[in-house]
């Protein structure tokens, strides 16, 4: 069977979907009693149910938290898991379109969710409807499986897993190509100001998200004008300066990138507290940013810089806000798989406070780690090598965490092909249809190697 031109007969169809579920603002919200994760993440599911139901499969809604499409027999279980919630998104944050309006230019489709996860959601229903149309024996049961709540902890897969428990063969479609053997662990914590004399701050649009603008406002005549415009301009930085009666509100814009690759953007917290500081303002929060931060993303004002063979920690601060004068941020730490988050912890221990501020580690996650000559492992890299013809590129650990740790036996595969950057978590997330129809045909291919299993 020709599966290339199978997949390719769905291409309208792909994209009519996706546009569809792209134009429902999926960000978590207020939750209510049926919706826990808020109005969009229940309306995006409750959508991507009813396409499912209408093409004939079999579907489960566990109480808007997740819910699944199934096809086949048989007592073991092959789980696709992805995610239909988002991270926010605003056209004033550097998007050339609407990006809860899904935009095609030139084979390109833009909008917020295209590429994390919504297409690739889309892609694995019409794999499943490939597959169908193959008329094989499913010998296992087929599961797609979708969560409303992976970009803010998970706990839409938690509910799953507690009603439907885990899967035989999984894998979530929400990283990189040809495979994710292994996610750093992760740590979440907050730095709060003890002593400060800064009147607002407002930054970061997530936590697991390097933030792309900042705005401050101090007193007048606290620091030096001239030496903070030439720290913005001798580092390249867009910037806005306004004089009030009484204070002076600064702003500055950075480069938004993923929690989990925090060095490809430009941290504007970051930035603009170290031009701050640069500028001579006096001020023990200050001092403790950039004491316990800077413009680093490895950790190493704080303890915790270390690597191993896979990769090296990273640090990102996502958001800041200022509350009754308290100055609060969030810290995502991703470390390496070979590590337990106790040893990350014992590194900062002497690194968590000073008369500045202080640090609050809030939660802990363990790292996930499968070896490459799995069964599981080695069973989507042949898909992927069988489609794509590309033998070069292997599995990898990555610093993002997927559902992969939420549920046994399940690995990130796909959506990301090797050496693109679809603007995941930042502004104009694009991802070609071309690639959505190849992603599909590599999901054909996979179904059948863990049938096959």
């Amino acid at each position: 069977m020709d599966v290339r031109s199978m997949v390719e007969g769905y291409r309208n169809e792909l994209v009519e979907k996706l546009g569809r579920l792209v134009s429902i603002n999926s960000v978590e919200g207020t939750p209510a009693p049926d919706a826990p994760f808020g109005e969009g993440p229940r309306k995006a599911l409750q959508t991507a149910l009813a396409m499912l139901e209408k093409d004939g499969f079999r579907t489960v809604n566990l109480d808007n938290y997740a819910g699944y499409a199934e096809m086949g027999h048989g007592a073991q279980l092959i789980g696709i898991v992805g995610h239909l919630d988002v991270v926010p998104a605003r056209k004033e944050d550097g998007w050339d379109t609407d990006p809860f309006t899904m935009v095609e230019k030139d084979g390109v489709l833009y909008g917020r969710g295209v590429s994390d996860d919504k297409g690739a959601i889309v892609a694995s229903m019409i794999a499943m409807k490939v597959i169908r149309d193959m008329g094989i024996d499913v010998n296992k049961r087929v599961r797609l499986i979708m969560g409303t709540n992976e970009e803010t902890g998970s706990k839409c897969l938690a509910h799953y897993v507690e009603k439907e428990g885990s899967v035989d063969y999984g894998f979530t479609p929400d990283g990189d190509f040809p495979g994710v053997h292994g996610e750093k662990g992760m740590i979440s914590a907050v730095y709060r100001s003890r002593k400060t004399g800064i009147r607002a701050i407002e930054g970061g649009t997530a936590r697991n998200v390097v933030c792309p603008k900042c705005t401050v406002s101090v007193d007048r005549c606290s620091f030096s004008r001239k030496k903070l415009e030439d720290w913005f301009t001798n580092n390249n930085l867009e910037y806005d300066i306004e004089e009030g009666e009484n204070t002076v509100t600064i702003t500055v814009v950075g480069v938004a990138a993923h929690a989990s690759l925090p060095e490809l953007g430009t941290n504007a917290i970051s930035w603009l507290m170290c031009g701050l500081k640069e500028a001579g303002y006096q001020d023990p929060f200050v001092d403790f940013y950039c004491t316990h931060f800077g413009t680093e993303t490895d950790g190493k004002s704080v303890g915790a810089k270390c690597s191993d063979q896979y990769g090296g920690l990273t640090l990102n601060n996502g958001v800041i806000s200022m509350k009754d004068g308290v100055i609060e941020g969030s810290i995502d730490i991703r470390f390496p798989v070979t590590l337990h988050s106790k040893q990350i912890v014992k590194m900062m221990k002497e690194h968590m406070e000073d008369d500045g501020g202080e640090i609050e580690i809030l939660s802990t996650t363990e790292p996930l780690f499968f070896d490459p000559g799995s069964p599981l492992v080695k069973s989507l890299l042949e898909a992927y090598q069988e489609v794509t013809f590309d033998t070069k590129t292997q599995p990898m650990v990555i610093g993002g965490g997927t559902y992969a740790k939420g549920i046994d036996n399940t690995i990130a595969f796909g959506c990301a092909f090797p050496g693109k950057d679809y603007r995941i978590h930042n502004a104009n997330e694009f991802v070609e249809i071309d690639e959505l129809l190849l992603q599909a045909e590599i999901y054909v291919a996979a179904i059948l190697k863990l049938l096959s299993l």
